[in-house]
């Protein structure tokens, strides 16, 4: 046990020659960096910073290798040979404290900063030719937060106006005119607009409608004390918690192209808007948006399926009676604009509601003596309610299409790419929960993270690549002299 012999070496003959970090070295030219960070620092002021270089690289140690803080990636830098290797630090040298890394992650470079070097990195992978992005999957996955369930308040908050409610409701009074209905107001809590208004205005809104528009305004949230940026994620089998969720969109090689990080309590159709926009502003080559059926809302169809895009998604099943007739039973017809029952009676339209939906009733008294009444309407005045989104057609084309191959194809690909890439990011690089608190570090966070496993996965199969192209230059010199001696060969 000989511990203290000096030893003459070179950190250069202890790193392997396979090691993941010669790979990302020979990858990409991290100089790049000083003019990503260059407004963030003053040239003639101060005392002498460490170089941003490292400090990128430091912290995409700890993303690759799933290190749970800054802390600890300090402490395994300063031990580890090859670490020491990649930021360029000798055996004797000291190694930055990890509060110099977490003040400027923290104050100094920015939400843009970190934008900046995930497109860098997407840069380099696209003009290395190995980028996709003609079929973009889309998911979203939960990240545990830092925050007790138990340290919780129920607070009452406005609901969030939909993006897209100008333009419903532009659709919504449309329709309504075209079916001789009076169009909607659409700030103040009259129902409709009277076609000569009176001297003086008068809401005809009865206090019923009034009580349930404004309580709708509203809602109930869980919200922490601890992260009041969180939310409480409520979803299937798993187990109620608060968390972030990280919606992410990336190619069928599985190289992210964005990611959006929202409070848990944010359903993944809200957050698909921001990811879709920018993504498709990246990469306007996308042809196929790929999804589960959590996506498959008539406004984001029809935002797909205008933009000349084909959105392929999974089954949903209606939601529709317990115990009652299948949805299917009941038959739209387009030239009469009507719905006909099992019992082959008519529902008439009767109005479109705020929300975009067509209403269709029936005739109570045919009802009265319907032999199938109780599989098909509960209500006591025996009338059936039946609703059709005014963007339905956006729907059944996303139906269409997921029985063509090629769609059904893609779909199948989502285990082996967005599925593929949440579970790595869980598994090997720490993403299964954060010690960051507040949005804006959380977001950071995962676009580093998700920069990291980008860069991983480009500098491994460039060093594939890079070798294979060697070894095709040697075989195609020595090929003719091994025809001419098969024995050599």
């Amino acid at each position: 046990m000989e511990r203290g012999i000096f030893e003459i070496v070179d950190t250069e003959s202890l790193v392997p020659k396979e090691h993941l970090l010669r790979k990302i070295d020979a990858a990409v030219d991290f100089t790049k960096l000083y003019e990503m960070v260059e407004p963030l620092y003053c040239a003639d002021n101060g005392r002498p910073s460490v170089d941003p270089v490292v400090l990128f690289k430091m912290v995409l140690i700890q993303h690759l290798y799933g290190l749970t803080s800054l802390r600890r990636t300090a402490e395994e830098v300063s031990l580890n040979v090859a670490y020491r290797w990649f930021l360029g630090y000798r055996l004797q040298d000291e190694t930055p404290h990890f509060s110099t890394i977490s003040y400027n992650f923290r104050h100094r470079f920015t939400a843009e900063t970190v934008d900046q070097i995930f497109d860098w990195i997407l840069h380099e992978i696209a003009e290395a030719g190995y980028l996709s992005p003609g079929a973009v999957f889309v998911d979203g996955t939960h990240i545990k937060a830092n925050a007790n369930i138990k340290k919780v308040i129920k607070e009452e908050v406005p609901v969030a106006a939909k993006r897209y409610a100008k333009e419903l409701m532009e659709e919504v009074n449309a329709d309504r005119e075209a079916h001789g209905k009076k169009p909607f107001e659409d700030d103040d809590g009259d129902d409709e607009i009277p076609p000569s208004p009176p001297k003086k205005k008068r809401d005809n809104t009865s206090k019923k409608k009034l009580k349930k528009r404004k309580k709708e305004a509203k809602k109930i949230v869980t919200k922490s004390t601890t992260d009041p940026d969180c939310g409480l994620f409520v979803k299937g089998d798993h187990k109620k918690q608060l968390a972030y969720e990280a919606h992410t969109a990336c190619d069928i090689h599985g190289y992210v192209l964005d990611a959006e990080v929202t409070p848990g309590n944010v359903h993944d159709s809200v957050a698909f808007d921001d990811v879709y926009d920018r993504v498709v502003e990246k990469y306007p080559q996308v042809k196929t948006i790929v999804a589960d059926s959590a996506y498959k809302t008539p406004h984001i169809c029809k935002k797909i399926f205008d933009d000349g895009r084909v959105l392929s998604t999974a089954y949903k099943r209606p939601q529709t009676m317990k115990g009652g007739h299948e949805w299917w039973k009941y038959v739209y017809d387009e030239f009469y604009d009507c719905i006909i029952c099992p019992e082959y009676s008519v529902l008439k339209y009767s109005t479109t509601n705020r929300d975009g939906y067509r209403e269709y009733r029936s005739d109570p008294h045919i009802c009265a003596n319907c032999p199938t009444r109780e599989l098909c309407t509960k209500s006591k005045d025996m009338v059936k309610v039946v609703q059709r989104h005014i963007w339905k057609d956006y729907e059944e084309m996303a139906d269409d299409a997921r029985y063509k191959p090629i769609y059904q194809k893609l779909y199948k690909e989502r285990k082996e790419t967005i599925e593929r890439v949440f579970a790595d990011a869980k598994e090997q690089h720490g993403m299964r929960y954060t010690r960051y608190k507040g949005l804006a570090q959380v977001r950071n966070w995962v676009k580093l993270k998700f920069a990291a496993m980008n860069l991983k996965k480009y500098a491994k199969r460039r060093w594939k690549d890079a070798k294979s192209m060697v070894a095709y230059y040697y075989i195609s010199i020595f090929s003719p002299f091994l025809s001419q001696n098969p024995s050599l060969a």
